[in-house]
């Protein structure tokens, strides 16, 4: 294989999820690419606005506008990449690979398609003052540092996880309705057929996610069963990006990867 073919087989696109931007995967990036991958890691839409400013369009962005302005730049590749997501760009992710968009997907304490009901106490708590306000499905929306430290870092020493959460910018109140009502949806938007999937999925989940638990993750990779591997971290929370022990993450998915 010569050095181009190898350079564009070790090419993530990495997916962000809610609140968050490109910075968020730092850490990974820097690993994967002192392996020899190239990585690009896309803003979502509206993703670029500063923290503590919401675009005023964003409240009613689709996961079918993030899954548009993706498959425009990974068709401008030459050949489809790795798709690495975290979270809610885990279920972007999964949605790419059912478009025939990526030759491997890994999704990373992904929230999940519509037919896998996630509904537990801890993530209803996590966004309980956010859908308590009228019309949150078309508002966008910020957690709290509280709300932060309790339920995404909730693995992480706060002085550590403060600064991480300064960095989160608002979310679209459209697309967490199409993720955690997806049944009121008539658009099924996180709807993922699994016999359109045909590449290799990993899922990975954490023990103490309180955002996506991992029996969450284990009944969706189970719905892939016949291209997915699941793996499950103890003691990790949903910040696999960052949190202590993320690099043994970042290694097997490497390992498996490669």
């Amino acid at each position: 294989m010569s050095a181009y073919n190898r350079s564009m087989a070790r090419l993530a696109v990495c997916i962000h999820g809610m609140w968050g931007t490109p910075d968020v995967w730092q850490p990974w990036r820097d690993y994967l690419e002192a392996r020899g991958w190239r990585t690009l890691a896309p803003a979502l839409r509206h993703h670029d606005a500063p923290p503590l400013e919401a675009p005023s369009a964003l409240g009613t962005t689709s996961l079918n506008d993030y899954l548009a302005d993706l498959e425009a730049e990974i068709r401008s590749l030459p050949e489809p990449p790795v798709v690495i997501g975290h979270s809610m760009g885990g279920l972007i992710a999964l949605l790419l690979c059912a478009r025939g968009l990526a030759r491997t997907g890994v999704l990373l304490t992904p929230a999940p398609p519509s037919s896998v009901i996630a509904l537990r106490p801890s993530n209803l708590l996590a966004f309980s003052r956010i859908q308590l306000a009228w019309g949150w499905w078309r508002k966008p929306h910020r957690p709290t540092l509280a709300e932060s430290l309790s339920y995404t870092f909730n693995t992480m020493d706060p002085a550590e996880a403060t600064p991480l959460h300064s960095g989160f910018v608002h979310e679209s109140g459209r697309a967490l309705f199409e993720i955690a009502l997806p049944w009121l949806d008539g658009a099924k938007t996180a709807s993922v057929d699994p016999a359109r999937v045909t590449v290799p999925l990993m899922f990975v989940a954490a023990e103490k996610d309180r955002l996506v638990p991992p029996d969450v993750v284990r009944r969706t990779a189970r719905r892939f069963a016949h291209v997915s591997t699941y793996r499950e971290y103890a003691g990790q929370g949903h910040w696999v990006l960052g949190q202590p022990g993320w690099q043994d993450i970042a290694r097997d998915v490497a390992n498996w990867l490669e």
